[in-house]
């Protein structure tokens, strides 16, 4: 039998960082733990990249492309080259120039590949961010609500509040944004910035048209906050939305979060921010907000894998630096499967016949939200997945609290369509039971 602990051993998680005591902390490892204890259940929470053309040797490819193109910008010194690729490297990262190209053929972005800082994904951009951006418990995000779930624990990890800004059809409400910056300065807060998805937002979908970006970023002037443009599923359409905020932003006032999670290799766990924006210094010189981004990450993942960044920088190179090319197959793919989703909905749920059940209609990108006729919680994605073997998202996790809400995500990217149909007949199933009792 095992001796018990000294009590100098134990640890109290009320001494522990608050975040580990938040929802928020357990919402990624409760939605896993579900999906691995019901490894049969279909799953439309996982919002991941479509697998079907996933290919172990382009990586290899990808780090040969990358490897002749660093020959060539250093000369043919292969000593030079090895060390840039396999030795620690520089903190801001060593595809910069390639990032920026990418965006300037992609997004019709302008970026200086200086104020590019490489991350191991986007949750260390935006975390570095927010972190930067807190000085004093005065200092507080504004979040689109529901929110990636992502963007409140970074919040959490930074020591930064988040004040909500209500959702709507159009993806923001504008007033709302206007009114919490007030109420917030009027208590002495100081809102720093506003993060938004504007292209197929997580969770809802939603896409922000050109009029609302080009308001947001007068509002935001007017208001004096930066936009935190997190992007992830913008390529992800039919190419005929409108610019991203940063591609409209002339007075820099959008730090663009960006990632190859989807768009790349999700393996490789590359990620970025842009981030111009100019900091006075003593002695009354200037530099970037990515510099000081890059103290940060100094201290915290030293810089970001060189190896991973030569796979992605290699795919970049082999298309031209253009993603939306080198996706066009996966983008195929998603918009055929969010079309099946709309049908099968329809199909299952006819209106006025049964339940009521509602949904929106995204135009792209990897999710949808579902209205149902009953709260839907954890508790009954444990019943779901048990009894109906289909998983999906509650969506109280992407409003960092526990009251079971209406609404459900339901991800459709990963799916191939014989699972989306049997999904949705699981679905189907486990709502009229539920919504006859």
């Amino acid at each position: 039998m095992r001796a018990p602990l000294p009590p100098e051993a134990r640890l109290e998680l009320a001494a522990l960082h608050a975040s580990l005591s938040s929802p928020v902390s357990e919402s990624m490892n409760f939605l896993n733990e579900v999906a691995q204890r019901f490894p049969d259940a279909i799953s439309f929470a996982a919002g991941r990249p479509y697998e079907g053309f996933f290919d172990l040797d382009l990586v290899h490819e990808y780090i040969e492309t990358y490897r002749a193109h660093a020959g060539r910008r250093l000369g043919g010194d292969e000593t030079a080259v090895r060390r840039e690729i396999l030795q620690y490297g520089r903190t801001k990262g060593i595809i910069h120039e390639l990032i920026a190209e990418n965006l300037r053929v992609d997004e019709g972005i302008t970026a200086d590949p200086d104020d590019v800082v490489v991350t191991v994904g986007c949750q260390e951009a935006l975390y570095l961010t927010l972190r930067a951006l807190r000085r004093d418990d005065r200092d507080v995000l504004l979040a689109v609500v529901p929110s990636y779930v992502g963007v409140h624990g970074a919040a959490q990890l930074a020591d930064m509040r988040v004040l909500p800004v209500r959702d709507s059809a159009a993806g923001i409400d504008l007033a709302d944004l206007a009114e919490a910056v007030r109420r917030a300065r009027a208590a002495g807060l100081r809102p720093r910035a506003c993060y938004l998805v504007p292209d197929f937002a997580n969770p809802s979908g939603v896409s922000l048209d050109a009029d609302i970006r080009r308001e947001l970023l007068r509002l935001s002037e007017e208001l004096d906050i930066l936009l935190l443009e997190d992007n992830p599923y913008g390529l992800f359409s039919d190419g005929s939305g409108p610019p991203t905020l940063k591609a409209l932003d002339e007075n820099n006032r959008v730090v663009y979060l960006g990632t190859y999670a989807k768009t790349g290799v999700p393996g490789a766990r590359v990620g970025f921010a842009v981030a111009g924006q100019r900091v006075s210094m003593p002695g009354g010189v200037t530099r970037s907000l990515a510099d000081q981004l890059a103290k940060l990450k100094s201290m915290l993942t030293v810089n970001t894998s060189p190896i991973a960044q030569a796979v992605i920088g290699g795919k970049l190179l082999a298309h031209g630096c253009s993603l939306r090319a080198a996706n066009a197959r996966e983008t195929e793919v998603y918009l055929g499967n969010l079309r099946r989703m709309r049908v099968g909905l329809a199909e299952r749920f006819p209106a006025g016949d049964g339940p009521e059940v509602t949904w929106n209609s995204p135009t792209g990108g990897f999710f949808m939200l579902l209205t149902l006729p009953f709260p839907a919680g954890d508790d009954l994605l444990e019943l779901s997945a048990h009894k109906h073997r289909v998983l999906w998202t509650p969506l109280h996790h992407f409003y960092a609290e526990t009251r079971p809400r209406h609404e459900i995500r339901l991800s459709y990217s990963h799916l191939l369509p014989a699972e989306i149909d049997e999904g949705l007949d699981r679905l189907a199933g486990f709502v009229r039971e539920r919504a006859a009792r």
